[in-house]
């Protein structure tokens, strides 16, 4: 992303106490530049408190249970917990690290937990949150050991890409299915209900995605937000004028092919309200252990440790490189601090029942304005914190209006596929296995797992055993156990 800002003042002396803690003189900034940063980072990234309850909290566990135990959703709480959790933490990233990088919700981490965790046989939403409460003990133990350095050198860039590139195919089939795009009709999918696109819904939808796309193009700010708002309100007038409906009863049926899939449109009694913060600490640190069993849940931690640590690293990078942040070997100032305000995010994500917290690259947007220092963090967690008494205007929006914003997600992750050198079949084909296997098994894991022992397969076929990093034959020898643990209790007649 290029910077809008032309020039910036020389560094001068300290002006004050802040300016001296923060650097903002010293790194060529004003006090003014930082709040409009600030404000510009939170007006891109805003949208994950309308986008994380829709993700999270529309999904039942395996018992038929919603985030906070009720047999319905609860959007509103969710979203006032996704707001307090990003501003804290956000803040705690400006005050401890004293670096422009915002955190909230990660998107593909509570797709992830939602999908393909909570969904498992026998767990519950709190059993889930308990495994992202690890995740992120587990990437703090590795900071603070120096450990991850070596973890994240073991597995291949291309794998890396391809990874993030997956759950980006991934987060965009699961919004057009809720947008009601397409369906499983038969067993396969395909267009609409029946073949055919159905319903205002679905062309608010696409009226969705084709305005974000539209204003990104253009470069307008907070292109993620306005377009949902934009398709909220075009959702309420057509719910309001054409009384639409849902598209499915009481027990789940369909039964309007043309109605809205998850939340029909309305306005709330009222915008403002007391936030509900009841879901902060309902999780079950080892309850997923003795649901479905020691290897799957290793190997769901080590998904979600993963996710976490390339996100960090490609948000704080990018966000250096724009400010001019980084030294001559690319690591930002206090990196340390950085990476274990992270770690404590994911665990204070599981903590608050909203899935892992870690930084986000939309803090680039608020560089490019100016921010240079922590103090733009600041100005970014205060607006969350402002919003968790905004959380009933969460229920207004229908997943057709928020699904646009997870097709463009999808698409900002897709371009990442460049860096993968197609014709070279060692990386090319363990790349395409783990993007594609995502979306068409709908699980992560598996697109992972399928990634990473046909990297190792090839690489031993081809007589190059040395050149896969010791730690890849341990993952990859858990991800053969995870595949083949069935057939091998059938074959034993083990239960």
């Amino acid at each position: 992303m290029s910077s809008t800002v032309t020039s910036a003042p020389a560094p001068g002396p300290p002006a004050n106490a802040l300016d001296r803690y923060f650097k903002i003189s010293e790194r060529g900034s004003t006090v003014g530049r930082e709040i409009r940063g600030g404000l510009v980072t939170f007006f891109t990234m805003a949208y994950i408190v309308v986008l994380n309850p829709i993700i999270i909290g529309t999904v039942p566990d395996s018992t038929g249970h919603y985030i906070g135990g009720g047999t319905s959703p609860n959007l509103t709480l969710v979203a006032s917990v996704t707001a307090l959790v990003a501003g804290v933490m956000t803040i705690f990233m400006g005050a401890i690290a004293k670096f422009p990088l915002a955190i909230a919700t990660g998107l593909g981490l509570n797709a992830f937990v939602a999908y393909s965790v909570a969904k498992l046989p026998g767990m519950t939403w709190p059993d889930a949150m308990g495994l992202v409460v690890i995740e992120g003990f587990i990437i703090f133990l590795l900071v603070i050991s120096g450990f991850r350095k070596a973890l994240f050198a073991a597995i291949p860039h291309s794998l890396k890409t391809a990874i993030s590139v997956g759950i980006g195919l991934f987060i965009c089939l699961v919004a057009l299915h809720d947008a009601g795009f397409n369906s499983a009709g038969g067993g396969f999918l395909q267009l609409g209900p029946s073949g055919t696109l159905q319903g205002w819904p679905v062309l608010i939808f696409i009226i969705g995605v084709l305005g974000i796309a539209a204003m990104m193009a253009r470069k307008v700010k907070g292109a993620m937000l306005v377009g949902i708002l934009g398709a909220t309100t075009l959702a309420v007038i057509a719910e309001t004028v054409g009384n639409i409906g849902s598209k499915t009863n009481a027990k789940g049926d369909v039964v309007n092919p043309g109605g809205w899939s998850l939340t029909v449109p309305q306005v709330p009694d009222s915008f403002v309200s007391q936030p509900n913060f009841s879901i902060i600490g309902d999780f079950s640190l080892f309850g997923a252990f003795g649901k479905i069993g020691t290897i799957s849940t290793i190997l769901i931690i080590f998904t979600l440790v993963l996710g976490a640590f390339f996100d960090l690293m490609g948000a704080m990078y990018a966000v250096g490189a724009e400010g001019d942040l980084l030294d001559e070997d690319g690591v930002p100032e206090h990196s340390e601090r950085i990476m274990i305000v992270d770690s404590v995010a994911a665990m204070a994500g599981g903590a608050g029942s909203i899935s892992s917290n870690t930084a986000f690259i939309e803090s680039a947007s608020g560089v490019g304005e100016g921010a240079r220092t922590g103090l733009a963090s600041i100005v970014t967690g205060v607006c969350f914190l402002l919003t968790t008494f905004l959380a009933p205007l969460v229920e207004m929006v229908p997943s057709e209006a928020a699904a646009p914003a997870l097709v463009i997600v999808g698409y900002l992750m897709m371009t990442q596929a460049n860096d993968i050198d197609w014709k070279d079949m060692e990386i090319g084909l363990p790349a395409f296995l783990t993007m594609a296997l995502m979306p068409f098994t709908y699980s992560i894991a598996v697109g992972i797992g399928a990634g990473f022992i046909s990297f190792i397969l090839i690489k031993l076929v081809k007589g190059k055993a040395k050149d896969v990093h010791p730690l890849m034959y341990v993952v990859g020898f858990f991800f053969l156990v995870y595949f083949g643990i069935e057939p091998v209790k059938q074959i034993l007649g083990v239960s």
